[in-house]
């Protein structure tokens, strides 16, 4: 089965990270289906039951945005707020649709990933900060499993870092 890639970034265009990522995604359409939420909704009305429909139809759910503020896209959020809702993700008359699902996010991080570290300039790790979205695909009984990230993309990114990094990430979902 197919890997449901959703792509949360509010500016796709001046992306270099998740835009050479999907343009690697896009040469094996049989893997992946690809999802750009703000392509898709850009007035942020989310069509819930498509979305729902969308998510039970793959097994392997990654959700892949940039990191804004130490957080993910507003859409994101929101996204989570209307698809995942009591009675069909969760709740006492849930089937649990996300049940056993492998879920993992992938991030884009401006920040070196030193900065991220318990001596680093910010404290926290990237797992800490997104410690919310393990909690909350753990409530709905969904198989989370370890983030995969790009650090440093604020700063001057080679060509050798971004394509290793590309070649990783496709390793990274393979591996799922």
């Amino acid at each position: 089965m197919k890997t449901l890639v959703i792509i949360i970034h509010p500016n796709l265009e001046t992306s270099i990270i998740n835009k050479r990522w999907i343009e690697e995604l896009s040469k094996y359409p049989d893997q992946y289906t690809l999802h750009d939420l703000y392509s898709l909704y850009p007035d942020e009305k989310i069509d819930i039951k498509k979305e729902q429909q969308l998510v039970e139809n793959h097994d392997k759910i990654i959700f892949q945005f940039p990191f804004y503020w130490f957080n993910c896209p507003p859409l994101f959020k929101k996204w989570l707020d209307e698809v995942v809702i009591s009675g069909w993700a969760y709740g006492k008359t849930s089937s649990y649709k996300l049940a056993n699902k492998k879920i993992a996010l992938s991030i884009s991080a401006g920040i070196n990933k030193e900065d991220y570290s318990p001596s680093g300039r910010y404290k926290y790790t990237l797992e800490q900060l997104t410690a919310p979205f393990e909690v909350s695909f753990n409530y709905i009984k969904a198989d989370y499993k370890p983030l995969f990230a790009f650090y440093g993309a604020e700063h001057e990114v080679t060509k050798e870092q971004l394509e290793n990094n590309t070649k990783e990430y496709i390793s990274f979902l393979e591996a799922l």
